[in-house]
């Protein structure tokens, strides 16, 4: 009775165990993509380019999904998504005052879809990186960025 009463012990505090580094893997995760998403809306640029940006949205989602839309004053629409497991680098271009983030994939991993565009139409084709361009952002907040894009990406691979 005692090796059974042993092993119903190990096999709860097991199971208790499993439970909690479940939902703490899963808040991490939520952590890092709301700081991500935070940092990329607060530093948006929609001034920077030919065009002007009526609107964006910028989503970086629990499932793994990165997605940028633009909205033009035109009415032409851009949308860009990849997900977060294709993620390999980014590269900054620009000061701390104004610059382009560029977020790489591991090959042509990023859909984009063109819409309204009165030169082409609609367009779906792929690329191989997300541009969105920043303003008012510190090197140290991009070293941030990179760590938890890296991290995130090392925790959706582990998860499978």
């Amino acid at each position: 009775m005692r090796k059974f009463t042993l092993y119903l012990k190990m096999c709860f505090f097991i199971t208790v165990s499993l439970v909690f580094a479940a939902f703490s893997e899963a808040g991490l995760r939520d952590e890092q993509t709301e700081f991500i998403r935070q940092l990329l809306s607060e530093h948006h640029d929609s001034t920077q380019g030919k065009r002007q940006i009526r609107r964006y949205e910028l989503n970086v989602l629990n499932s793994g999904f990165c997605r940028y839309k633009r909205y033009f004053d035109n009415g032409k629409v851009e949308f860009f998504s990849f997900n977060l497991e294709k993620f390999r680098d980014m590269d900054y271009y620009g000061t701390d005052k104004q610059g382009v983030l560029y977020l790489r994939t591991k090959g042509e991993d990023v859909i984009v879809q063109t819409y309204h565009d009165r030169r082409g139409g609609d367009i779906d084709s792929m690329a191989s990186y997300m541009a969105i361009p920043l303003k008012e952002i510190e090197p140290e907040q991009l070293t941030a960025l990179s760590e938890r894009l890296v991290r995130l990406n090392a925790q959706r691979l582990a998860q499978k």
